[in-house]
């Protein structure tokens, strides 16, 4: 692959710790929001690719999706991966997505531990995992408590992921017919939840979340407001964007209708700690060239809108980021 990691006026192509602090090492001053890139996002090229896209286009790390390539299933693999690229490992996404549900054993109580203790192995400080599936009965009825002991007994955060319903229109179509009768109810319409006791982690409470915007934009919800809902505890954001789609889309930021630059803006009015995480879908790229540039996209859209310094963006504006060098 070519090297695309020209730096620019944006950010990219130079990652936030690197080299001296431009302000002459003021501490004073708020830390840049890391942003990472997850290995999902480059699918269905490997996890080693993931980790040499982050380190040409200059993200901060890697969120590592542990699913059914043998690569991510291994610490050692993954520690050599980030030795090479000079790329850390932010996060760690349990394999809890339906295709991975045999990754690691069938247990998922012995998972979430296994992913918390190979988070804390590749130096990671969070673990994203979704909600049980309503058929994980016993998984479901410790998973709360089973969250706060494990936060209790380690460093690693685990912030838990809002999901979506599984919507009736799914069953007539995808794409616009589906975006439409999202916007003419004004919500999803008759849909059934995969998830106990709901798609919606703040219906139980717990001290960490991942919030991600292209399940919101399937949910039908309001991401500012399930923001606010999580207050402090949110921790963890996976950039993308969604149009209403009876399924999930993860779009490129500002390709959808998510309110993608006023959930930044909240970010950085609040003093956010957490990591931003690029969790796009760019399986339709037809290039290693076209993937890139899907990639290059959402990490200036992310520098730009989570500068310290930046402003909301008026109603009305652009929410596009601006195109990549040539």
């Amino acid at each position: 692959m070519a090297n695309i990691g020209q730096a620019n006026e944006t950010g990219v192509g130079s990652r936030t710790g690197a080299g001296p602090p431009e302000d002459g090492g003021d501490l004073s001053r708020p830390k840049p929001i890391q942003v990472g890139l997850s290995t999902a996002s480059v699918y269905p090229q490997n996890t080693e690719a993931a980790f040499r896209y982050a380190a040409e286009l200059g993200y901060d790390g890697v969120e590592l999706m542990v699913w059914a390539e043998p690569a991510s299933q291994s610490i050692a693999t993954v520690q050599a991966y980030s030795r090479q690229y000079g790329v850390p490992v932010l996060a760690v996404h349990a394999p809890c997505l339906l295709i991975s549900q045999r990754v690691w054993g069938s247990d998922p109580v012995a998972k979430l531990e296994r992913s918390v203790r190979t988070a804390e192995s590749l130096g990671a400080s969070t673990v994203v995992v979704h909600p049980p599936f309503r058929w994980q009965r016993r998984y479901a009825a410790g998973f709360a408590a089973q969250v706060a002991e494990l936060e209790d007994n380690s460093p690693v955060i685990v912030a838990v992921e809002n999901m979506f319903p599984m919507r009736a229109d799914t069953l007539f179509g995808r794409r616009e017919g589906a975006v439409k009768r999202l916007e003419r109810r004004g919500g999803p319409g008759p849909a059934l939840t995969a998830f106990s006791p709901s798609y919606d982690p703040t219906d139980t409470g717990f001290r960490h979340y991942t919030l991600d915007l292209s399940h919101t934009a399937t949910a039908g919800a309001d991401p500012l407001a399930l923001a606010a809902r999580m207050g402090p505890g949110l921790a963890h954001l996976h950039l993308a964007d969604g149009r209403g789609a009876a399924h999930d889309e993860h779009l490129v930021p500002g390709e959808g209708s998510q309110p993608c630059v006023e959930v930044c803006a909240t970010l950085v009015r609040t003093g956010f700690t957490g990591q931003v995480v690029a969790e796009i879908n760019t399986q339709n790229a037809r290039t290693t060239k076209e993937r890139a540039d899907m990639l290059h996209r959402t990490l200036a859209f992310a520098r730009q809108h989570l500068a310290v310094a930046a402003a909301p963006t008026p109603a009305g504006a652009s929410r596009r980021s601006p195109e990549p060098p040539m």
